[in-house]
């Protein structure tokens, strides 16, 4: 008679499943993010109900979550992020660096990064997805050494990151977008900048280039509708337009992510650019300002591990 392995099954009985062993979460909640403040106690629930143990850690700025996260590496089989895309923007270094998957429990205005994987605003779905484990491995763009997941662009969007405050994100949550958007509109002039990519400079006369990892950025806009999170290209859009009242028109296309149609739009995909400009400018990552031109950017492919729905689209908005 053949050695069974130690356990004896008698007939017709199904193989006993052996216990797993709870999965350990590192919990990190921006309570100042919009929805950060509203209880997510059924979303934590949810994790526990699957098999996952979480131990929430406090930190007060960017460099003690980033710090916070690679000292957990060796302690946890996650960390579960809360909060909008500039929170996710700036643990980004510690993902990378410590390739701890991440979960997103989505609680930002915008939650761009999330409706580009696939993953629902409610908190108790993300957890759902988290539970069932299904891991994408991202890019990650950077530019000057700053990371960003959707993002990262020069003109209008720069000055509306400048404009809608932390205090306004709030308060008015995705309209502040707009009412913002229609402040800066009427004072938008187009500058020079010399796009560097592929063995060629283009001079162009602009007011906004962006540059994405993503697809979808800036509360529901989109970069390009062909763009996926792990495509290991940067899909760059320049809007060398005249008058103000054309990027009006330009909103559904933007929303869409259908500019490769628009004579007066210039679309590309590559691995790298160089963008320059005469006077240095600001340069808005996910969100956030975070460092100014001349701007280098690259793409760094599957850079980091992220649970997601399997074969994750975008949710459409």
């Amino acid at each position: 008679m053949p050695w069974q392995d130690s356990v004896q099954i008698a007939d017709g009985a199904a193989p006993a499943e052996k216990p797993t062993e709870p999965r350990r979460a590192l919990l990190l909640l921006n309570r100042k993010a919009r929805s950060g403040g509203v209880p997510i106690d059924a979303a934590l629930q949810t994790l526990h109900d699957g098999g996952i143990t979480t131990e929430e850690r406090s930190c007060e700025g960017a460099a003690a979550m980033i710090d916070t996260i690679r000292r957990g590496a060796s302690e946890f089989d996650m960390a579960i992020v809360g909060g909008g895309d500039g929170t996710l923007n700036c643990t980004a270094p510690a993902f990378v660096e410590s390739q701890l998957p991440m979960g997103i429990l989505p609680l930002g205005t915008a939650n761009d990064l999330a409706r580009t994987l696939g993953i629902e605003a409610d908190p108790v779905a993300a957890a759902r997805v988290i539970v069932a484990g299904n891991e994408r491995q991202i890019d990650v763009g950077e530019v000057n050494g700053r990371f960003f997941y959707n993002v990262a662009s020069i003109g209008f969007s720069a000055e509306l990151a400048r404009e809608l405050t932390a205090e306004a994100k709030k308060r008015w949550g995705v309209l502040g977008y707009a009412m913002a958007s229609a402040r800066i509109l009427v004072r938008t002039r187009p500058f020079t900048a010399y796009i560097e990519h592929d063995g060629k400079t283009e001079k162009v006369k602009t007011v906004q280039i962006s540059v994405g990892n993503g697809r979808h950025y800036g509360g529901g806009m989109t970069v390009d509708e062909s763009a996926e999170p792990d495509d290991g290209r940067l899909h760059v859009y320049s809007l060398e337009i005249d008058h103000w009242w054309r990027l009006v028109a330009l909103v559904p296309a933007l929303r869409r992510g259908t500019l490769k149609s628009w004579r007066d739009v210039r679309t590309f995909e590559t691995s790298a650019v160089t963008i320059r400009t005469r006077r240095n400018r600001s340069v808005n990552t996910d969100g956030e300002l975070t460092t100014a031109t001349p701007a280098v950017f690259r793409v760094i492919p599957q850079a980091v591990r992220v649970y997601a729905p399997p074969s994750s689209r975008s949710i459409t908005t």
